[in-house]
């Protein structure tokens, strides 16, 4: 296996990737590193993001650096203002236990005279965008004329944000430049074409084939309609209770609104786009870097500085028109060798689109059905208990109070005090999710195909209720119909799903009719059993976690529900 030792870096940035937890070098690590290092070749390097290779490009760049000259000696331009800061405090990161080289960063939406000070202060490396490059270019501020290392990072993007003017004019005052470094996710015609003009026969070192998704990324898929999509989202995110995540929007507008919502709706999620202004985008970063953010949602542009190496998720609210764009959304994650988890939410039309991206990033999609509340219930609940299990306890600073925490709770049982405790946040999807209807496709219910739209829990549209008599008992769904119409005169569009087991039943009903159809039913015996109507969450796959209803007798039964 190879070591960073390996690849011929100095002792001082060995020191300073230890201290990062680095031990073994990536694969575009490990390619590029020694080219970078041991000549003055220009390159291509075709890697995705989150291959580590800031590092691959830094860690060469800052051991050529001549600390005792201080002009500018090397230039990395990046496509986006989070991207430009990330990369220059990475290489100020690296170099800690090195020379005090002299980073800095400039770009748009920032103060350009604290930049023109900082590098007449005396810059030894610019990481630039290349409008605001081309900015201090004009006001002859910043010299290049010294520069010796050009790296384009993330060229591909640079160019489909139209930034090629601005890079032709930088790479032509570069003009004692002994080589160029280009990092690329693909290779359009544009990047051929910087490619062939500015470059003197690169070597060509690929990672992986081009447009193929990292292997440490599972991908899924779940198809609802159109208008049921926010609703899947919300039940995908609290389905992961742990979630630490990118949701991507196609549009400024789509961005705007699912973080307004998600925001009025409890989440802590905050979003990045363009509009903002550098201050409101350094701290929604600095929030999310930080995790005090649980939900990032961000268009493709905005999201271009994100390098956080421990997201778990990236959701796509909705697919991307360009496959290579699928790539960098689901690179945020599985990074630094971490496995991660790329999910999709699309309408039925656009199925076709996950072929697509399948056959040409060799990667496998696997269709899952939208959580169901009960499911979403389940796994709040079982997170909760896992926290609760993991919880550290300060032995010290509790002990004072626990005689009084005893004494309070001396009158509950062992199992009392764990569902109390469990209860605590669970209580709070319970209500929520209680009656959510299945918004997966094929799931429409009879109110919905009379243009009665039953939304998701909370709505208030449609309530469930449950009923311990079913097939055993001689009820047909047919019969129970006619039976809320002709003697609690409930209209059929306010009747929804009517799901009748062997022993139990369960329909959907609009809330208005829920008092005289309960009072009405419990007046009811059917062979002998009182009907008993209930309005708590079904367990289909687990008959053994409730007890419901009883006989004449009042004996209990056990049913599956």
């Amino acid at each position: 296996m190879t070591s960073f030792q390996d690849l011929g870096l100095n002792e001082a940035l060995l020191q300073g990737i230890a201290a990062l937890g680095f031990e073994t070098p990536t694969p575009v690590q490990e390619l590029v590193v020694p080219v970078a290092l041991h000549s003055d070749d220009d390159f291509i390097a075709l890697a995705h993001t989150g291959t580590g290779k800031t590092a691959a490009f830094g860690l060469p760049l800052l051991q050529r650096i001549d600390p005792a000259e201080k002009n500018v000696q090397a230039l990395v331009l990046c496509p986006t203002r989070e991207l430009c800061v990330q990369v220059a405090n990475d290489l100020v990161t690296y170099s800690k236990f090195d020379h005090q080289y002299k980073v800095v960063a400039v770009y748009g939406g920032a103060s350009i005279e604290t930049q023109i000070r900082q590098i007449k202060a005396g810059a030894q490396i610019i990481v630039a965008t290349p409008g605001r490059l081309v900015d201090l270019l004009v006001r002859q501020v910043a010299r290049l004329d010294k520069v010796a290392r050009v790296v384009l990072d993330e060229a591909d993007e640079m160019l489909n944000m139209g930034f090629k003017e601005a890079v032709d004019l930088i790479l032509e005052a570069v003009e004692n430049r002994k080589s160029i470094w280009l990092f690329s996710a693909t290779m359009p015609e544009e990047v051929r074409a910087i490619a062939a003009t500015y470059m003197r026969d690169p070597r060509e070192l690929s990672v992986g084939k081009r447009n193929q998704a990292n292997e440490n990324i599972q991908h899924f898929y779940y198809v609802c309609r159109s208008e049921d999509r926010y609703s899947a989202l919300k039940r995908v995110v609290d389905a992961n209770p742990g979630i630490y995540g990118l949701i991507f929007c196609r549009t400024k507008n789509d961005t705007k609104e699912i973080a307004e919502q998600m925001i009025r709706d409890g989440y802590n999620a905050d979003a990045l786009h363009g509009d903002l202004v550098q201050s409101d985008r350094d701290r929604v970063m600095q929030r999310f870097r930080e995790r005090n953010l649980q939900l990032l949602i961000a268009t493709d542009v905005a999201a271009r500085g994100i390098d956080v190496s421990d997201i778990s998720h990236v959701i796509n609210y909705g697919l991307p028109d360009e496959i290579e764009v699928y790539t960098h959304r689901s690179g945020r994650t599985g990074r630094a060798g971490r496995t991660g988890i790329s999910l999709s939410i699309v309408t039925p039309k656009y199925e076709e689109k996950i072929r697509q991206i399948e056959r040409r990033t060799k990667s496998a999609f696997t269709k899952l059905a939208i959580p169901t509340g009960f499911e979403v219930c389940e796994s709040q609940l079982f997170h909760i208990i896992q926290n609760i299990h993991d919880q550290e306890v300060q032995h010290a600073e509790i002990e004072p109070f626990l005689p009084r925490i005893y004494e309070a709770l001396a009158d509950l049982s062992k199992e009392e005090l764990i569902k109390r405790f469990a209860s605590v946040e669970f209580n709070r999807f319970l209500s929520y999710y209680r009656n959510a209807p299945d918004i997966n496709i094929g799931s429409r219910s009879r109110s919905e195909k009379n243009g009665h739209h039953r939304a998701d829990a909370g709505s208030g549209n449609m309530q469930r209720l449950f009923v311990n008599i079913g097939l055993m008992d001689g009820v047909s769904k047919k019969d129970f119909l006619q039976l809320l119409s002709r003697e609690f005169r409930v209209p059929k569009p306010a009747i929804g799903d009517i799901d009748i087991k062997k022993s139990y039943m369960h329909f959907d009903i609009e809330p208005g009719f829920i008092r005289d159809v309960r009072q009405g039913l419990e007046e009811f015996t059917i062979n002998g059993r009182r009907v008993k109507v209930n309005d708590a969450m079904p367990r289909p796959d687990k008959p053994k976690d409730k007890k419901f209803g009883g006989d004449k007798g009042g004996g209990k039964k056990k049913v599956r529900y």
